[in-house]
């Protein structure tokens, strides 16, 4: 079972690095197409590294 709050707080902190790169490329006036690669890519990346490190599941007791 999915634990919602776990999901939604990882997602929270997935979105702030995502929007922190994305100002980071605007100050470095970097070209289109990094905005569409790296923003996304953090966010898919880092929900899948935290769904198989089992962030996201409930524990035993819980």
């Amino acid at each position: 079972m999915v634990s919602k709050i776990r999901v939604l707080l990882g997602m929270l902190v997935l979105l702030a690095l995502a929007i922190g790169t994305i100002v980071l490329l605007a100050a470095a006036k970097a070209a289109a197409v990094w905005f569409t690669i790296v923003p996304p890519g953090i966010l898919f990346f880092g929900a899948f590294v935290s769904q198989s490190l089992g962030w996201f599941n409930r524990k035993a007791g819980d």
